[in-house]
């Protein structure tokens, strides 16, 4: 990384703003520097791991009706970055929504809110998909895993109570006239992020299992150490990795036990905002929300074949209409490159001849690229990869190059290959 990016970066996480799950939260320098300092948070939610965390040092802020750490005292945020390309950091990720759809219905309904094709998924797989609305806005997005007598699916915590009712609210309706439904919410697991290079590694010596079979976006019960664990292969890094649920009562003892390999360290929310930036992926509240259709935020890959054809799910009129004429679609989501200061949130985008064209949805400095990505929407038509554009940051025009995401390649692990 070059010195420059390294100094923006530690501005970015000192005297600036970390975007955590749709929430804007302000870091003070003196809360970031100082290990004696940490922030009182009356009135939040706690995670399982949440005093571990924070007798680890943990710096602690609100988020989403959560004390959360954004990153930890003796490490920060740019060391926990690069650790976690590197090797594997650990993230606390309890306070999203884990929920389990049983009853026969189960996979005809989820069908009826998500873009997934459900139906054809095999049992032990997993999917990211996206809860929509009547209007084709994206209500929510979530990770599904299918097991062979319930549906698991993991939601964000700013969304939590919107997409609790958003539920409930679609399945009171099917069970009135007859279908055979169940909800349950999870509220007894923690959910921890293992993500990195060296997660598999970990993992295969801690439980002496054979992970080679378990590949990319595969999901299933695993017992280890006496700890049985829901786990779901994938990640929000771009790195292989490992979504984990652990009941609550072997939630700091499973924590302990991959902590006592070297090479695992505690990471925060900040890098994890900062390497899904790097992975192009999005935050939802910024980069996709209920005014975003799957087609203008580049996620028309997640509709399955079937669904493209058949519909079926809320706001599938709309959804469709733009999959199928691309003139209805006005604006796109890019990636870019921009010189000189970091573009932040709600920059406005202009083109070569100064007129307004579009906003940064995020942006930051990128530790792995030693440059300054950002992510946002334009008007269609200057989306294409190689077009240049300008984005105004502090008053002033800076040039900016509009790019292929990822901004860093992934490493998702599906069998004797990386990508």
């Amino acid at each position: 990384m070059t010195a420059c990016c390294k100094r923006l970066f530690c501005q970015f996480t000192n005297n600036t703003y970390n975007r955590l799950n749709g929430l804007a939260i302000i870091i003070k320098r003196n809360y970031t520097t100082h290990e004696d300092k940490n922030l009182i948070l009356p009135n939040l939610k706690r995670t399982p791991v949440h005093d571990f965390i924070v007798q680890q040092g943990g710096k602690m802020v609100p988020f989403a009706g959560w004390s959360m750490p954004v990153h930890f005292a003796n490490t920060g945020v740019l060391a926990e970055h690069l650790h976690t390309r590197d090797s594997a950091s650990l993230f606390d990720v309890s306070h999203m929504q884990q929920l389990k759809i049983l009853g026969k219905d189960r996979v005809k309904f989820l069908e009826m809110l998500t873009v997934a094709d459900i139906e054809e998924m095999h049992f032990g797989t997993a999917t990211l998909s996206l809860l929509t609305n009547e209007k084709g806005g994206i209500v929510d997005d979530t990770i599904i895993s299918k097991h062979a007598d319930h549906i698991h699916i993991v939601t964000n915590a700013a969304c939590a109570e919107k997409v609790l009712k958003h539920i409930r609210n679609q399945m009171y309706k099917l069970q009135s006239r007859g279908w055979f439904l169940n909800l349950e919410v999870i509220k007894d697991y923690a959910l921890l992020a293992f993500q990195g290079p060296k997660t598999a590694e970990i993992l295969r010596k801690l439980g002496d299992k054979d992970l080679r079979d378990f590949r990319f976006m595969t999901t299933r019960y695993v017992n280890i150490k006496k700890i049985e664990l829901h786990m779901t292969r994938g990640g929000y890094t771009g790195e292989d990795g490992f979504e984990i649920g652990v009941s609550h009562l072997a939630a700091t003892r499973f924590t302990k036990l991959l902590l006592g390999y070297p090479s695992v360290q505690l990471a925060g929310l900040g890098a994890r905002d900062s390497l899904r930036l790097e992975a192009g992926l999005c935050l939802y509240g910024h980069d996709i929300d209920e005014t975003t259709t799957p087609i203008e935020a580049g996620l028309s890959w997640t509709i399955g074949k079937r669904r493209r054809v058949e519909g079926g799910f809320l706001g599938d009129e709309h959804i469709l209409k733009q999959l199928n004429d691309k003139s209805l679609v006005k604006k796109r989501r890019i990636g870019l490159t921009v010189e000189g200061a970091p573009a932040r949130e709600n920059a406005e985008i202009y083109n070569e001849e100064d007129q307004l064209v579009g906003k940064v949805t995020s942006g930051g400095p990128s530790p792995t690229l030693g440059k300054n990505i950002a992510m946002g929407y334009v008007r269609t038509g200057y989306n294409t990869a190689g077009t240049p554009l300008k984005v105004k940051v502090r008053e002033r025009m800076q040039k900016a190059t509009v790019v292929k995401m990822p901004f860093v390649k992934p490493k998702y692990y599906r069998g004797d290959e990386t990508v």
